[in-house]
């Protein structure tokens, strides 16, 4: 189709060549050479030549109408567009009207699909940039398509269903993680403990970016999805655990690397220490999760002295009045939670202050919040315990973050 389109117009060309050599005289000799390229199409050089030669002559209709040709070889639309459109105004009866209001109207859909398709295809268009492009589209339809141009159109359609189809699912997730996660803005909040354990200290202020924290430790339902998706090995006593009466509970017999896994396939990652510590005590340096008085009953699931077949751990967010400052549940007590560091006894002394991450290898994890067999002590918001990355018990589970 192309070939026989290009063929017509060279015919074209060639019946209209003495009338051209007529029109451009002396004056004009830049549209000669222009017309020349024109019929070699050598496009560029047309352009620019018919360009340099309407400075001369702007109101020379003819040649407006050839330099259309020459940026539509080009598929510099816009400029084709312009200047077919100056050729009919500059003369409505020349033997070239026709044929450049059919020009001009096909100059406009190309130039219409592709500001649509140049919209559509940014890599952040926002929902007000796709209605645009949508609405760009439908006025080249109605302008009429030839076959090509029906193609491309179709094509840039079903794109716009895709955006649109990603786009519901962007706010259902974000629906979801809203519900789902805690936002923990960033600053710097007050890390370590002067009266605490020597790896606690120095207390220092750390700065941390914002980040996403579960408001809830991963329970057995969500992780039972994980292994139903996953060739995953499922943690020991499953059988036990994954009974109805204990899909709410956390998840345990999971270690580090379990944690990790379940957090990746989620589109998420374990905590750093110092993001686990911020989203627990906040930033005025409280003791707990829920200020500074001891943990009693309504604070926290604690000082346990018997494993009872999951029974003993309590359904995750229960405890309303041990939430933390971002409205985060059971950061104290039920289950001791995986974070993503290396344990060093002294990261506290040493470690950055901007985004601490630990050592970069250890041979200890560390776990924070506690359990329900912990006491006030091991429930301070900056407490550090350690397990090996291997290790599996009864009373370590995780829960997961994200960077926004």
């Amino acid at each position: 189709m192309k070939q026989i389109l290009v063929l017509v117009a060279m015919l074209a060309l060639d019946a209209d060549s003495t009338m051209a050599a007529a029109l451009f005289d002396e004056k004009a000799k830049k549209f000669t050479a222009g017309y020349e390229f024109l019929k070699q199409q050598k496009y560029q050089e047309a352009r620019a030549a018919f360009e340099a030669g309407l400075q001369e002559s702007p109101a020379n209709a003819r040649a407006h109408f050839y330099l259309g040709d020459a940026c539509r070889g080009l598929k510099a639309w816009a400029c084709a567009e312009e200047h077919y459109q100056t050729s009919l105004e500059l003369d409505a009866q020349s033997s070239v009207a026709e044929l450049a209001k059919q020009r001009g109207r096909k100059a406009k859909v190309w130039r219409l699909l592709d500001e649509g398709k140049q919209a559509i295809n940014e890599p952040n268009a926002s929902a007000k940039q796709i209605a645009h492009a949508e609405d760009t589209l439908d006025i080249a339809h109605k302008l009429g398509l030839d076959d090509e141009q029906r193609a491309l159109y179709h094509q840039l359609h079903e794109k716009i269903q895709q955006q649109h189809t990603r786009s519901h699912e962007k706010t259902v997730s974000a629906k979801h993680l809203e519900r789902s996660m805690a936002l923990v803005s960033a600053g710097e909040f007050i890390m370590g403990s002067s009266t605490g354990d020597a790896d606690e200290q120095p207390v220092r202020h750390v700065y941390v970016d914002a980040f996403y924290m579960d408001k809830h430790q991963l329970s057995v339902g969500e992780y039972a999805k994980f292994l139903e998706a996953t060739s995953h090995v499922a943690p020991s006593e499953w059988d036990i655990m994954r009974k109805s009466m204990h899909q709410k509970r956390p998840v345990i017999n999971v270690d580090w690397a379990d944690a990790d896994a379940y957090c990746k396939w989620a589109g998420k990652r374990l905590p750093t220490e110092a993001e686990w510590e911020k989203a627990a005590r906040g930033t005025d340096g409280r003791i707990y999760p829920w200020g500074n008085e001891l943990p009693t009953q309504f604070h926290a699931n604690m000082n346990k002295e018997v494993w009872n077949n999951h029974v003993v751990l309590t359904p995750v967010g229960m405890f309303e009045d041990g939430k933390s400052p971002y409205g985060i549940y059971d950061m104290a007590g039920n289950v001791w939670e995986w974070v993503s560091d290396w344990y060093d006894p002294n990261s506290y002394k040493t470690g950055s202050l901007r985004n601490p991450t630990g050592p970069p290898r250890g041979d200890y994890k560390v776990v924070r919040g506690g359990s329900w067999g912990s006491g006030p002590k091991d429930l301070r918001s900056t407490d550090r315990e350690t397990h090996l990355p291997s290790f599996r018990g009864y009373g370590t589970g995780f829960r997961c973050a994200k960077t926004p």
